[in-house]
């Protein structure tokens, strides 16, 4: 049971991760999955609704079209208290009123115009609002499904709808639209919108573009995004002149829209029957912030205008208020959810519903679009009234048995398809109420569609109970939705803490249990060179930790490792000075880090290419002329020499004495495969031009080759580790030939995968570590005891937690799903296969950063025992077990932190695009790292846990 005394600590503290990280995930990160299925004309045979227009003598599609051209002007961030006017504020701010074309309209056209306060759902940053708003969806921070790693919206959507229905869309502004629907537009006019500084580009283009294609006959639905108020409210705030002229210019750009729509507005015009939308994607904090779900963020604005007038609604479907505007006209405005809004527009298009869209068509948005022409000021009284409105509701209310039979079946292939789908429960309510509506439709509802021999009194009343049957359907659904997918589980996020912070606590346990089971006394709070490495090493833990509560630090962590491991590294080089040996050594650390520190410069200057939220502007080692022959060359070479001098020192290790049997052979066949690497990479470059001789190889057996190889060897070191137990040579070199074959087994995977640069790092790995160990040297004569073995000093542990971290960014890695490098994963493979392709994902993603380095944990001992005259396996066990604890608690003490912010800052306007994938990839190296931890426990201390579990050094 030796395996068990040392990995008890680890496994248990392994299962306290997991439990603490699903809880907290399932408060914070909530999920759905994207179903690939599209809505079809032809579906609506499946429903009970009335799928061809009695009134009508042309079959339509799932409703009758009721407009025929869409203009939708995207005004990004549009708060509320933009449109709306000042008097339904308690107090009147700069901002407000400037754009009054707006409210004259709502106030003079009351049954054309009208003012929605729309409620958007969280995240509510752009991307995942246009997601939302055109598949009627709730996004979330995960949405699983074929769109993982691209940023096209592949799940059903308007968008697509309206080109398979022959619509031909127009699209100018914000470049977003460009990449979520690719090739979906007749003509797009994208600008970029990355740099928030840039407040007219994108705006002037839409400009340029707008005013003449009103002119224009070739587009039926037409969007313009204009982004300047989003641009100052970043920059400059919401109260700012910036702003205030942001505004301004959108009302005269929106005057005169509106005067040329009015004036083909005529019989036979072009716009006779155009609906205009003006919205917002989302509000803005008064700082410029949102991502979050603050009123200030999810609140935005809707204008809509026909020219045609609606029927006077019931007063049960009119959720108006109304005050008067700065001329004391009346004014009123409405509320809608932003979930609404693509089945809505569907409707009015004459389209079908998006497959997953879980909104309910508005009423008083509908009835704007769906109006009938001229009615305003007609003459024919209070009965003419009543046959427009039994004649809308009559439309209406079959537009809601469509969209409620679309709802139900998407309900019912989701949680029949999904392995995050609703609850029994949940299923039964929602099932229940579609069943009364249904009952109640085929009963009577059904056949006053169909025949019109019921009266006013009669039909209206009937018709109206069964909208309200569908309204508690489609508001349950949603209720549902945004319980399950959209709302923070405060109490449940809590309780993941918590269970953290008791693994941190368990890690100090589980580290004097060590100390008090073995009889090794803890270091003296006297003795004042322990004391400095202690506080010192704690102190390079918490600002790390610290840094996660800032987005900027979090950025540019691997720069943050970079500065805190340099200045370990300094604080060594004063050490070396002093004691007057270990010069070299110290000044070699130094020169790596500046080395790792251009390196991640590199990494993150890939990563500006593609996120927006770091700088634009190139690094100044893009400069590099990379086309010049010279470093071509050394581009090619320089790898395959690094793969040499790798090859050259596991060769030495094979040649002493003490490196034989099973080690022996793992090491040789490293250098084989490091030996197939560089003839692989041989094969890739034109320099060496190697490729003839290899014509008839097969390009992928030699990445296969090296897998297998590396597999086989890992194998042979578990079983030998498993049933191999009696070693006849010194324990403490047992376990350097240990460790130096179990790294060489797992290294040529990860070089391979990695690419060139990977045995470059890997030879800076092996050259920071032997620094790490000589330079631990220089604090042995200041640690008592004979042999210097009574203590530990944690800060080789805090440099090697930090050097795998530099690792993970230098390798051109950072935490987001965009930083995953997904061709690794097809290198030796031509075809996907899910598992095969994780499993080498992983190892590319975190192998040098979380696999290697856990592995090479031991070296941090190696001062105080390789070089020593003691043999003490116990006192060797417990050092190794108290590295491994130690590592585990650096990282659970950084992944706590993390947690932290997120819970903190999880209304951030960088939650969903920053904060929560650092969260995921921290989690997921957290896991990663206490499952290696584990095997590393049981593996190096075989043969020493258990043989003499109570022998002391003397």
């Amino acid at each position: 049971m030796g395996w068990w005394r040392a990995g008890k600590w680890p496994i248990t503290i392994l299962v306290i991760h997991i439990v603490a990280i699903l809880i907290f995930t399932r408060g914070f990160l909530l999920t759905r999955t994207e179903l690939p299925y599209y809505s079809q004309c032809s579906d609506l045979s499946k429903s009970p609704c009335v799928y061809s227009d009695p009134s009508s003598d042309n079959e339509t599609c799932w409703t009758r079209p009721a407009v025929d051209r869409l203009i939708i002007i995207v005004l990004d961030a549009l708060r509320f208290d933009f449109v709306a006017p000042s008097a339904f504020f308690p107090e009147s701010k700069p901002w407000m009123d400037k754009l009054p074309v707006l409210q004259k309209l709502a106030s003079s056209h009351p049954s054309s115009t009208r003012i929605f306060k729309a409620i958007a759902d969280p995240p509510t940053t752009s991307l995942q609002r246009l997601k939302g708003l055109t598949t009627g969806a709730l996004p979330t921070f995960i949405d699983v499904g074929n769109s993982f790693g691209a940023p096209a919206i592949v799940e059903d959507n308007f968008i697509n709808q309206m080109v398979q229905n022959g619509k031909r869309v127009v699209m100018m502004g914000d470049d977003t639209w460009v990449q979520l629907f690719p090739n979906h537009f007749n003509r797009s006019y994208p600008y970029p919108s990355f740099n928030v500084k840039d407040l007219d580009t994108v705006d002037n283009g839409c400009i340029e573009h707008l005013l003449p294609s009103l002119y224009e006959e070739n587009w039926d639905v037409l969007i313009a995004h204009f982004l300047g108020v989003d641009h100052a409210g970043h920059i400059f705030g919401v109260d700012s002149f910036p702003m205030i002229e942001k505004l301004e210019q959108y009302n005269a750009v929106l005057e005169e829209m509106i005067e040329v729509l009015r004036s083909q507005s005529g019989p036979g015009g072009l716009h006779e029957n155009t609906f205009l939308v003006v919205m917002g994607d989302h509000g803005q904090t008064l700082n410029g912030d949102h991502g979050g779900g603050s009123a200030e963020e999810v609140e935005t604005s809707i204008f809509a205008m026909s020219f045609k007038d609606s029927p006077p609604l019931p007063s049960e479907f009119d959720s108006s208020v109304c005050d008067t505007d700065l001329d004391g006209k009346k004014i009123c405005t409405s509320s809608i959810q932003q979930l609404d809004f693509a089945v809505t527009v569907s409707a009015l298009l004459g389209i079908p519903f998006p497959f997953g869209s879980i909104g309910s068509v508005n009423p008083e948005l509908y009835a704007l679009g769906a109006g009938t022409s001229n009615m305003e000021g007609s003459n024919q009284g209070n009965c003419h009234d009543q046959l427009k409105l039994e004649e809308w509701i009559k439309h209406y209310v079959n537009v809601l048995c469509i969209n409620s039979w679309q709802v139900k079946r998407y309900v019912d292939i989701y949680s029949a398809s999904s392995i995050i789908g609703f609850s029994s429960e949940d299923v039964s309510h929602i099932t229940d109420l579609y069943a009364k509506a249904e009952e109640n439709w085929l009963s009577s509802t059904r056949d006053l569609l169909l025949y019109k021999n019921e009266s006013y009194q009669k039909s209206i009343p009937a018709l109206k109970r069964q909208i309200f049957y569908y309204f508690d359907f489609l508001s349950g659904v949603a209720e549902l939705a945004r319980s399950n997918w959209t709302e923070f589980n405060l109490k449940m996020m809590g309780i993941g803490f918590g269970l953290m912070l008791v693994s941190l606590y368990i890690y100090f346990l589980a580290i004097k249990r060590v100390n008090k089971s073995y009889g090794v006394s803890l270091p003296s709070c006297g003795d004042s060179g322990i004391s400095f490495g202690l506080i010192f090493a704690s102190f390079i833990v918490v600002i790390r930790a610290s840094s996660f509560l800032s987005n900027s630090y979090i950025l540019e962590e691997g720069k943050v490792a970079n500065f805190l491991l340099a200045t370990t590294a300094i604080v060594k080089l004063r050490y070396s000075f002093m004691k007057k040996k270990m010069v070299f050594e110290a000044i070699v650390f130094i020169l790596l880090m500046f080395i790792l520190r251009i390196t991640i410069d590199i990494g993150l200057s890939k990563q500006a290419a593609t996120s927006q939220f770091m700088n634009a502007s190139p690094s100044w080692l893009l400069g590099i002329a990379i086309s010049q022959p010279i470093w071509t060359s050394m581009i090619e070479i320089v790898p395959i020499l690094a793969l040499i001098i790798l090859a050259y020192l596991l060769c030495n290790t094979t040649s002493s004495s003490s490196c034989r049997g099973v080690p022996k052979y793992v090491v040789l066949g490293t250098i084989l495969s490091y030996l197939l690497i560089a003839l692989h990479w041989a094969t890739e470059n034109d320099v060496l031009n190697v490729a003839l001789f290899l014509k008839g190889i097969e390009r992928n057996y030699i990445p296969q080759t090296v897998y297998a190889i590396g597999f086989g060897l890992i194998l042979v070191l578990a079983l030998d580790s498993l049933f191999c137990t009696k070693k006849t040579y010194d324990c403490k070199v047992n376990l350097f030939v240990k460790m130096v074959a179990l790294l060489s087994a797992c290294s040529s995977t990860v070089i391979i995968l990695s690419g060139k640069q990977g045995s470059m790092f890997a030879l800076t790995s092996v050259l920071l570590g032997y620094c790490i160990t000589r330079l631990e040297g220089i604090d042995q004569d200041s640690i008592h005891g004979a042999d210097g073995i009574s203590t530990l000093n944690p800060v080789p542990v805090v440099q090697w937690s930090l050097l795998a971290v530099c690792l993970f960014f230098a390798t051109g890695h950072w935490c987001a799903f965009d930083g995953l490098r997904y061709g690794a994963a097809f290198i030796g493979f031509d075809e996907f296969v899910l598992v095969r392709q994780a499993i080498l994902l992983t190892i590319e993603t975190f192998g040098f950063s979380h696999i290697l380095s856990v592995f090479g944990l031991p070296i941090v001992i190696a001062p105080q025992y390789l070089f020593s005259q003691t043999d003490n396996r116990s006192i060797l066990s417990v050092r190794l077990i108290q590295v491994f604890l130690m590592y585990g608690l650096i990282m659970a003490t950084t992944v706590t932190a993390t947690i932290l912010c997120v819970t903190i800052q999880r209304r951030h306007l960088m939650v969903w695009g920053l904060f929560a994938p650092k969260f995921v990839f921290d989690v997921v190296g957290l896991i990663l790292t206490d499952v290696l931890i584990c095997l590393a426990s049981v593996y190096y201390t075989g043969g020493l846990v258990g043989n003499t579990p109570h022998d002391k050094t003397r």
